[in-house]
């Protein structure tokens, strides 16, 4: 028999949800029977007050554990991947949301996958991050980090915001649009794709960036290399946009801001438990065709 490889389970959830309350005391008694150290996020503790359990705060669960269990839907796992990233501690998703390409496994399947990927049989993949920071003369305006995508836009009007691109230093347009996404592989199946962006396959080492709505027939999504780091200067003048990170709380921009994006220097470790396939993902969540006969 394979020997059990994570012993210091850290578990997340979105405490709001009693669906994934419901999945996540499942997880606890399953992991409970295994022997398994069990630490709740603080903010799990008052939402679960299950005795005897310990609860830490996520840096705690990123020291300490040997992996971290995500129970919700991908916005819940995006904000524990800019958490935890850092602390190289792998994570793993059930999904209690809504399509769940990060979040794969099924509430039914819980006790059967996670028994999988704690005797090690899992694959795991490594997705990037970005950070951004807002300059505004020689101070930092604000900062942030991104899973899926870094987002300008107009903020609470409904005119065009004017910019300019640089990559790696080189002017690459001066753009009036609504905005411009910069997106990971990892976020190309969200908001890039509603933008008219291009799937990307999560071990591509390359960026996105999506125009929303630009004021141009021409102007069309541009991948760059990964390493690539972006300059984008703010122009509109009668506006005050905003940047937001995986669709957070953003930075409100003002003439003259230059927002920088780059890699981050670390990487978040995914796990899926055996058998996953991104483009079958792709062809349940997006409603792809199948082959005849085929479910």
């Amino acid at each position: 028999m394979p020997r059990e490889v994570f012993r210091n389970i850290g578990l997340i959830a979105k405490s709001e949800s009693e669906q994934a309350l419901y999945s996540l005391r499942q997880l606890v008694h399953f992991l409970e029977g295994r022997d398994c150290t069990v630490i709740l996020d603080e903010e799990l503790a008052a939402a679960l007050p299950e005795p005897g359990l310990q609860a830490g705060s996520r840096t705690q669960l990123g020291e300490s554990c040997d992996l971290v269990i995500v129970v919700g839907g991908d916005g819940c796992l995006l904000g524990a991947a800019r958490d935890l990233a850092r602390y190289d501690v792998p994570v793993l998703g059930i999904n209690r949301g809504r399509l769940g390409f990060l979040t794969d496994i099924l509430p039914s399947e819980i006790e059967t996958r996670v028994a999988q990927v704690l005797s090690g049989d899992y694959t795991i993949e490594q997705r990037f991050l970005l950070e951004m920071e807002v300059r505004r003369g020689k101070n930092s305006a604000g900062r942030g980090s991104a899973l899926n995508d870094i987002v300008l836009l107009s903020g609470d009007s409904v005119h065009m915001i004017e910019f300019e691109l640089f990559i790696d230093g080189n002017y690459v347009y001066t753009q009036r649009s609504d905005g411009l996404i910069v997106s990971t592989p990892t976020g190309s199946t969200a908001y890039a794709l509603s933008g008219g962006g291009p799937i990307m396959h999560p071990k591509m080492d390359a960026m996105v960036l999506v125009p929303l709505n630009p004021h141009t027939l021409t102007s069309r999504p541009l991948v760059v290399d990964g390493n690539s780091e972006l300059k984008i200067h703010v122009t509109t003048t009668k506006l005050q946009p905003l940047v937001s990170c995986d669709g957070q709380e953003g930075v409100r921009l003002q003439l003259d801001d230059v927002i920088y994006v780059r890699k981050k220097p670390y990487r978040l470790k995914l796990l899926h438990p055996p058998g996953h396939d991104f483009y079958e993902a792709c062809r349940s969540k997006l409603g792809w065709s199948s082959r005849p006969g085929e479910a």
